[in-house]
């Protein structure tokens, strides 16, 4: 009989496939596990980067120096909290781990001490962040126009960044024990908030001022905000039995956390710097090219995260598996995951594919910057789904605590690989936006290449959580 509100009505909602008796467990049934598991996750994850969509296609009506200044505005912002957000991995990695021991008690402990270090890093970075802003800007975008919008824009949304790593805390958590459910109405409480926040302030309907870009700064904030005061309560109400707020990590617990989290956070860290740095590569082409690469950038952003959500779900059933010390069975679930993957991001890429004019014009309304943005994407769609392969496999490779590997591959492609193309193709051999992305899906699908190589070594079976 289930009990309401409390941590062990749901600790077992999944119970039958993700029992150590998985071998029994047909390819229906496995499917339909990772299904339950990972529509809530993708659900969720779509309205997160809804909201930079919405921005976009409010913010794409008031011209290309405000489209600009946003999404260079967002990828600074993106870049700032790339470490803090990277603190999920740990907590997820050690709550599946934990869930699968049955050390029920014990799960919500790591989300304790991921709050705590959220807070701890958000503080300084932001800080930091908001006086190089202008700085910041000049770098990445002289236009004098993009930069007077996009300084406010960045400042107010640096205002969320402490929530913004609380939530990814708290999204760890409950991926890692099996309820995405409350992540995904957390973030469409959020959606909700900041498509009504934005149609205020951004045009100053009914009454409110009008503030352009800073309103959407201004909405996404506030939005951020109210999600994490709706995370404590779903934490006060189910996880209080599996400690939340109850204790802190013991000394070796957050060493571990840490051994995964910092080697995430550098690596969310540098991806975030790497595509800033394109932006600003593609800035150099001009400023119509930046305004198609925020548009495509926020597009594909969202496209890819029915992959990136599979593979928070392949995480928790790897960490879940070796929790159980069953090896085989978490080196199987990675792969089913990516068959599952692979055929929902294949289907996502016809649109891009072969409609890129439709689904560009919601947010682009220049001719100009149109024409450039949709041979882009028609790239992107056609190679999307072994994007979705490095995806699934990165994220079960942290899943098993192997955040230094992935580290090395992700930094390494991006910084060593891709970016020196970027700058190669874009500003010196003037192959335009076009060649820029031709040379990003290459890279991704090779990095993709490298994923699947280290699943299949199993050295990743071998780490201690």
């Amino acid at each position: 009989m289930r009990r309401k509100g409390t941590f062990a009505s749901d600790a077992g909602m999944l119970s039958g496939p993700m029992t150590a008796k998985h071998d029994v467990v047909g390819a229906k049934g496995r499917t339909t596990t990772i299904l339950t598991l990972g529509l809530p996750v993708i659900g969720g994850m779509v309205s997160q980067n809804v909201l930079n969509l919405v921005d976009t296609a409010f913010v794409g009506t008031l011209g290309n120096a405000a489209l600009a200044a946003v999404g260079t505005g967002s990828f600074a912002f993106f870049m700032t909290t790339a470490f803090v957000t990277g603190l999920s991995a740990g907590v997820q990695a050690i709550a599946a781990r934990r869930h699968g021991e049955g050390r029920m008690d014990e799960t919500a402990v790591p989300l304790n001490g991921g709050l705590l270090l959220a807070i701890a890093l958000a503080l300084p970075l932001t800080s930091i962040a908001w006086l190089v802003a202008p700085a910041l800007f000049h770098v990445l975008n002289p236009d004098p126009a993009v930069i007077e919008l996009g300084v406010p824009f960045l400042r107010v949304r640096l205002l969320s960044a402490v929530f913004l790593g609380c939530n990814f805390a708290f999204r760890g958590y409950w991926n890692g024990i099996n309820r995405p459910g409350n992540y995904l109405r957390t973030l469409v409480l959020m959606h909700a908030v900041n498509i009504a926040l934005c149609w205020l302030l951004i045009f100053g309907n009914l009454g409110a001022p009008r503030l352009g870009t800073l309103g959407a700064g201004i909405a996404n904030c506030v939005a951020t905000g109210v999600g994490t005061l709706y995370y404590m309560g779903q934490g006060l109400r189910f996880a209080r039995p599996a400690g939340f707020l109850r204790k802190l990590p013991d000394a070796t617990a957050l060493r571990t956390m840490l051994r995964i989290s910092v080697p995430a956070g550098i690596q969310q860290l540098l991806y975030a710097a790497g595509l800033t740095t394109l932006f600003a590569i593609v800035g150099h082409v001009g400023t119509a090219e930046a305004a198609a690469a925020s548009v495509l950038t926020n597009v594909m952003l969202v496209a890819i995260l029915p992959g990136l959500a599979f593979g928070i779900v392949s995480a928790s059933l790897v960490g879940q598996s070796l929790g159980r010390k069953d090896r085989d069975e978490a080196h199987r679930w990675g792969w089913d995951v990516v068959k599952v993957a692979t055929v929902a991001m294949t289907v996502l890429g016809l649109p891009m594919l072969f409609l890129p004019g439709p689904v560009l014009s919601i947010f682009i309304h220049d001719p100009e910057t149109l024409a450039l943005a949709e041979p882009a994407l028609q790239v992107f769609g056609g190679t999307i789904a072994a994007e979705s392969v490095g995806m699934v496999l990165m994220n079960a490779l942290l899943g098993a605590g192997a955040g230094k590997l992935t580290m090395m591959v992700s930094v390494g492609m991006q910084w060593l690989v891709f970016l020196p193309i970027a700058w190669l193709i874009g500003p010196v051999l003037g192959y335009g936006l076009l060649g820029i992305w031709i040379a990003q899906s290459a890279y991704r699908s090779v990095q993709a290449l490298i994923y699947a190589a280290l699943w299949q070594r199993r050295a990743w079976a071998r780490v201690e959580v």
